[in-house]
Formats: C-alpha cells, structure tokens, sequence
C-alpha cells in the first residue's frame, strides 16, 4: 500500500506541476517493479487529478458554460488531441513502459520551460482560434511519457503572448474532456485491475485528489511570479539522475 500512497502523492504533485507526471510514474513504477499496469495505474490516478482540478476551476468551469467562444476553443483543442491519441494510440501505448524515452522527453520538456525566460513581454488577455489550435497540438504531443502537459501547454501560449493567469486557466480547463477521455477509453483495462486491488489504486487516488489541489495552488502562485523556468532546472536535473541510475 506504501507504494501506492508514494504514487498518489507524485502523481498529485507532478500531474499540474511542468515536471510531467506520467514520466515520473513511469519511473516510480520501474523502481517498485509494478509491471503490466503500465498505462492503467496513471489512468486511475489522473482521475484523482481531474477531480481535483474540476473542484479547483469550479466557478471557471460555471463561466465557460455561458461563454461560447470558450466553448468553440475547448472544443478545437479536445479534437485535436483525440484525434492524435486515438490515432496513434498503438505508437503511445508502449512509450509508457520505457525508462529511458521518458528520461529523455523529460529533458526536453525542460529546455521548453527554461525558454519561458525569453518569452515575449506584450500579453494578450483575449483568446483565438490559433491559440486554441496551438493548445491542441502541444496538449496531444503531451500525451508522450516526460513531455508534461501543463509545462508544454502553458508554455505555448506564454510564447503566443497570452497573458499568465488566462495561459494558466484556458491549458487546465480544456485539458479536463481530454483527461476524462483518456480515463473512458482505459475503462475496461482499469476495472480488471480494480477488482483485484482496489484498496490500493483507492487510496493512491485519494492523495491524488488532496496533492493535485495543492500543485495547483503552487503553480498559480509561480507562474504569477515568472518562475516558470524553474521547473526546468528541475526536470533536466531527474532525467539526468535517470540516466544514470535507474
């Protein structure tokens, strides 16, 4: 059950956080020797995550239902990234068992996050259609093990000009029907796993769920502050350390 706590907590503090959760659970499990679970144990946690960042975007979410444009984005950007996870599902599928590709998309997600430096200073407070297809490409790219989803999306639209706080709203609200998708299409795979361990893939989920609230507290704090790159430093540093060790 250890184990699993440790999962719970990683996955809840990686999953918002630019560090990439699934090359962290990718890691953790090679280390622990949990095998032939490779995609359905992140799949199980990311819902404790999703819950978590359903309650934290409560009222944001409440706002997007009345806001069509906010619609008509969120819908590009889940296209686009179902469209490329369904389509290359087969490809996807056994990056998520290797140690090493995952180190390595890790390292690239951190030269991603310390250009956040150099990012343009003229913010836009209003959205397009070509950031929404600019979230999609990066959102799907992030479904590749070590290249976070939050860190790639987030800096994306730092690099188009978006201002910080909608950067940070509009990469985790249309990430939500992306994540939920995920999660239904690993149903079945989930549901033979849950019957044999159900109290542990429970209580991973629980410290998910309280984790992922507070990274995503941290990270709105950062961000605002322009310490985005930070995370860089920190996701070469492990994928080195990876290299070398695991």
């Amino acid at each position: 059950m250890l184990r699993y706590i440790i999962l719970g907590i990683f996955q809840g503090l990686t999953e918002f956080l630019p560090v990439s959760s699934s090359a962290h659970l990718v890691i953790l499990q090679k280390i622990f020797g949990i095998s032939g679970q490779e995609l359905a144990i992140p799949v199980t946690l990311h819902l404790g995550t999703t819950l978590a960042l359903i309650l934290f975007f409560f009222n944001d979410i409440l706002e997007v239902l009345i806001n069509k444009k906010m619609i008509f984005y969120i819908i590009i950007v889940t296209l686009i990234t179902g469209i490329v996870g369904i389509s290359g599902r087969v490809f996807f599928r056994p990056l998520f068992a290797s140690v090493s590709l995952s180190a390595l998309a890790l390292m690239v997600t951190g030269i991603i996050l310390l250009f956040t430096r150099l990012s343009v200073h003229t913010r836009r407070a209003v959205l397009n259609t070509k950031d929404a297809f600019a979230l999609g490409i990066t959102q799907a790219l992030a479904i590749i093990p070590g290249i976070s989803r939050s860190g790639i999306t987030i800096s994306g639209l730092l690099f188009r000009g978006i201002e910080k706080r909608l950067a940070f709203k509009f990469s985790f609200l249309a990430s939500i029907p992306a994540v939920l998708g995920a999660f239904i299409l690993e149903a079945k795979e989930a549901s033979i796993i849950l019957k044999g361990n159900f109290l542990n893939l429970f209580i991973g989920f629980i410290f998910s769920f309280f984790c992922g609230l507070f990274s995503l507290w941290v990270l709105r704090k950062i961000l605002l502050k322009a310490k985005l790159h930070y995370f860089g430093y920190y996701c070469i540093i492990v994928a080195i350390l990876t290299f070398l060790f695991v």
